[in-house]
This record gives C-alpha cells, sequence and structure tokens, in this order.
C-alpha cells in the first residue's frame, strides 16, 4: 500500500519548550489514523504541523511524496475540519461551501458539481438556502465537513470536530464520518481526546503523550495489548484494574504478590520470558473479570470477594469487590443484581491480562 502522509523527525518548539520531539509517522493511502492523547499531549499541534498552520523547528513532512514542510496550507492537498465551524454568518450554506472554490477561481460549473456531491454526501441539500445562524450546531458541523469535502482532496484532517456536540449528536455524527471514509476512501487524519472516537472511526490509532507517540497500532492491539501502563490506563472505560506488587513463582508457573494476594499468570500472553522476580504491576480489564455464573472451568483460580459497591447503567453494571486490602472493578451484566456485602467468586482471564514492570511501566 502507498503511504499518504509521511513524517520524518518532525520537531516543534515555542522557545524552550519541545512540544513535538523527533516524530516519525507513515499514514497509508486511504487509511483513516486518529491521535489520541490528553490536552497538551501535542496531537492538535501535529495535526497545524500538517496542515501548514505551524512552521515546524525540524524535520519534513510528505504528502503524497511531495515535500510539503514548508508550503502554504491551500497548495498541500488537504482539506480541514475545526473544533469550531467556522462558517461566513452572512453567507447561505450554499456560498459557504463554494467561497473557497470561487477564490480559486474553479469554473463555475465544476463548483455546483462538487457542492451538489457534498450536499448529497452529507444530506444537507434542504439546508443549502439558509445561513449557519438557522442551523443546529449539528447541522453546522456537516456544513464545515462539507466545505473541506468540495476541495476534492486526497487528505482531510479532522480537529475534535464533535466536541462542541451533546452527546447524541457527536454519536450519530461519528457513523456519519465513518461512512464518508468508507464512500470515499481517502486519507482521514483525526484529532480527539476522546477513546470511543478513536476506538470506532479508527484503522490506526496513535497515543500521543508529551509530544511522543507512545503506540501505533490498531483499535483492538491497543486495547488488548498496551506497549505500557500509561496507554492501558488511557483507552479503557471504566479504567483498567491495577495492582501494584512482584512476580514470583509457584510450582514452577509464574505468580504475582499484592501484599495479601496471589494470582496465577499461568496463560499469561508475554512478551518474550516473564522474569521470575521483580516489582510488577498487574493490569485487568473490569470486562475481563469473570464473576458467579459466568466462571468456567477453564480458570485457573477462582478467588472470593465482598461487593463494596453497586454502579447501574443499564445494559452493564459495574461491582467494585472487596478482595483483601484491595478494591477490583467488575463490568456485569445489568440483569443480574447484587447487594452490598454479598460474597461473589471472581476470576481472572490472564491471557487478556498485562503485567508491567514497576520501573519502566512496560508491558512484559
Amino acid at each position: 500500500m502507498n503511504t499518504s502522509v509521511s513524517i520524518k523527525d518532525l520537531s516543534l518548539s515555542f522557545g524552550a519548550v519541545d512540544v513535538l520531539k523527533n516524530l516519525d509517522l507513515d499514514i497509508q493511502d486511504g487509511e483513516f489514523l486518529v491521535l489520541l492523547g490528553s490536552s497538551g499531549c501535542g496531537k492538535s499541534t501535529l495535526l497545524n504541523c500538517i496542515a501548514g498552520l505551524l512552521d515546524v523547528t525540524g524535520g519534513q513532512i510528505f504528502i503524497k511524496d511531495k515535500n510539503v514542510t514548508w508550503l502554504e496550507p491551500k497548495d498541500r492537498g488537504i482539506g480541514m475540519v475545526f473544533q469550531s465551524y467556522a462558517l461566513y454568518p452572512q453567507m447561505t450554506v450554499e456560498k459557504n461551501l463554494s467561497f473557497g472554490l470561487q477564490v480559486a477561481k474553479v469554473p463555475k460549473a465544476e463548483i455546483e458539481k462538487r457542492v451538489k456531491r457534498a450536499s448529497e454526501i452529507l444530506q444537507i441539500e434542504p439546508l443549502l438556502k439558509r445561513k449557519p445562524a438557522e442551523l443546529s450546531g449539528g447541522q453546522r458541523q456537516r456544513v464545515a465537513i462539507g466545505r473541506a469535502l468540495v476541495r476534492d482532496v486526497d487528505v482531510f484532517l479532522f480537529d475534535e470536530p464533535l466536541s462542541n456536540l451533546d452527546a447524541k449528536l457527536r454519536s450519530e455524527l461519528r457513523v456519519e464520518i465513518k461512512r464518508l471514509h468508507q464512500s470515499l476512501e481517502n486519507t482521514m487524519i483525526y484529532v480527539t481526546h476522546d477513546q470511543i472516537e478513536a476506538m470506532t472511526l479508527a484503522d490506526r490509532i496513535a497515543i500521543m503523550r508529551g509530544g511522543v507517540i507512545q503506540q501505533l497500532d490498531e483499535p483492538t492491539t491497543i486495547y488488548n495489548r498496551p506497549v505500557n501502563r500509561y496507554v492501558a490506563g488511557f483507552i479503557g472505560s471504566p479504567p483498567m484494574n491495577f495492582l501494584e506488587g512482584e512476580l514470583g513463582m509457584k510450582d514452577g508457573e509464574p505468580v504475582f504478590h499484592a501484599e495479601d494476594i496471589t494470582f496465577s499468570l499461568k496463560g499469561y500472553d508475554a512478551n518474550g520470558t516473564l522474569p521470575e522476580s521483580g516489582k510488577a504491576v498487574l493490569g485487568v480489564r473490569p470486562e475481563h473479570i469473570m464473576i458467579d455464573r459466568n466462571l468456567t472451568g477453564g480458570h485457573n483460580e477462582v478467588h472470593e470477594a465482598v461487593v463494596d459497591l453497586e454502579e447501574p447503567m443499564g445494559a452493564d453494571s459495574l461491582l467494585w469487590l472487596k478482595y483483601g486490602k484491595h478494591l477490583i472493578t467488575v463490568r456485569v451484566n445489568g440483569n443480574t443484581r447484587y447487594k452490598v456485602g454479598q460474597t461473589v467468586r471472581f476470576a481472572l482471564d490472564i491471557p487478556l491480562a498485562s503485567v508491567f514492570d514497576a520501573k519502566s511501566e512496560l508491558r512484559l
């Protein structure tokens, strides 16, 4: 597969502050790549560098094998959608869509053709004669996407386009953006701090922290095999359970000790050979813990814990289990109710667990 966007040894500093650090990233033709991270991690800064809105301190940016590092945004072959809709309030939707093309002196017939195509794809034909003030937030964001769409470019850049919308609209537009990518098959680079958007939209996710890409992989790989403790804790809602302790051996099999509890690590999918000793952190997602009726004979060991708290969430419930001195969160079917103080049996799905080195925080 051909590379659509290639970033080589990219750095950006504001004075003494390094925002991006020697960053390398190749994005394939037609790929939907999501840049994910908390505020200040550098994801929007990276997108703005690709767009040409920020001058880089070092490194190079290629789009379709063309070095665009110092080109103006209009010459890079990109369409950008911002968090704020940035529509011209005095213009109709139709004018908002066509204005950039008119400035670029695109022939009138071609403008009409592109506006018609974009409005059909985004289902905004009935809105063409309205002005932005007459539109809802979701409609305005569709128009903003349409304005990028009419440019007929190879690469679309989205900078947190849904963050100003309510939860229901976010969910609806997320589906539409995914459909848009499937129908257009263009390269899309999408910035968000919302892990649900990232997991549902992305072909690959780049998780960023402090201007560095921590892990770049498919959503399921990042979810099930996080490269370090930061990635493991950032992805997943409710978050992963972390137990601090140390590794050991028992009857020839690896085990994990944490104060007054011990878990067998038989079946753990390690990166190489698991050390026989050393301080470590055991991470298990709430949905990777089986409880009561879901227990099967395939688990290494069954433990008993006491229900400390129940949080009903509709289809699911979250149980907080008191096990020794530890609290463990478990996701269970919402149809089964539990009482505080009730004793339950549970087992960890060790092949889906993660063990991290306590010092480096890397996955073992």
